[in-house]
């Protein structure tokens, strides 16, 4: 169901997409800005992994740096069939963990020395096997795809406001009525876009949970894991950039009300009792 409601998602964004396009220049502009989207996007898939870590300040380990993750990550590997991931750790207190990577060759795995020291054994073991289930599955892969076309939407937008702004849409007697027309579909798409996009993030959120519980074989722990993460995210924040908050396993960011559509994480206490629910079944 995971995986439906994510190619369904898909598909309306680029609907949407087609939509704005076809609305702005036709054919042939709907296709030069999705070249350079896709081009841009493309850099993005091949290094996003380098800049991530390094946004974080992130360190490369070995075993002998830290046996307890170093142990972790290489077990849950194991026995989810991947290759060892690169292993890294990020020097802040606040918990949280994140994957990156192109594919699973090309994986790594980010924890932070505050979720190193805040999660008992088992749940730091769940955590991991959250982490490696989203690149069993390329995730990175469907959100970079994603990114590509709310991206390209966005870029459309702009372009359609400016379009709209100096008459330059439609003939001589329709500028005003679709200038207007264009006007509002340039500032709706991007916030539909950014709306699927978010609900994308969220789905694979479930599907790694899911996955990771069967990884590790230990979903209450996983559960246990969140619930502590929650709470500590909320009194140790991480200073995170917006745009790099869906690899996350918790949210630094907060949201509430219709701040939530916007969120790219499902509800902690929603993720727990699925989990629950899993273990108990």
């Amino acid at each position: 169901m995971n995986g439906l409601k994510t190619g369904l998602l898909l598909t309306a964004m680029t609907v949407l997409f087609l939509f704005i396009g076809l609305g702005l220049g036709g054919r042939q502009g709907m296709i030069c800005a999705f070249i350079f989207a896709v081009f841009m996007n493309f850099i993005s898939y091949w290094f996003s992994d380098k800049i991530v870590l390094k946004m974080y300040r992130a360190r490369e380990i070995q075993e002998a740096d830290n046996p307890r993750l170093y142990r972790a990550v290489r077990a849950q590997a194991q026995m989810a069939g991947l290759p060892m991931p690169r292993v890294y750790i990020i020097p802040t207190g606040s918990p949280n963990a994140f994957a990156t990577g192109r594919n699973p060759k090309n994986a790594a795995i980010a924890a932070t020395e505050g979720i190193i020291s805040l999660l008992a054994d088992d749940e730091l073991e769940g955590v991991i096997g959250h982490e490696l289930a989203h690149i069993k599955n390329r995730d990175i892969l469907t959100q970079t795809i994603a990114a590509t076309i709310a991206g390209a939407i966005s870029m459309l937008a702009y372009m359609a406001r400016w379009s709209a702004i100096f008459g330059g849409y439609g003939g001589r007697g329709s500028n005003r009525g679709g200038g207007i027309g264009l006007l509002a579909m340039a500032i709706v798409a991007p916030i539909a876009a950014m709306v699927i996009q978010m609900a994308i993030s969220r789905s694979r959120e479930y599907a790694a949970d899911q996955e990771g519980a069967r990884i590790s074989g230990r979903p209450l722990s996983l559960a246990n894991a969140l619930r502590k993460l929650h709470r500590g995210q909320a009194r140790r924040p991480l200073q995170a950039n917006p745009s790099t908050a869906h690899l996350f396993i918790v949210s630094p960011l907060s949201g509430r009300g219709m701040a939530s559509l916007f969120s790219t994480h499902p509800p902690v206490e929603e993720r727990i009792a699925r989990l629950e629910k899993m273990a108990y079944s």
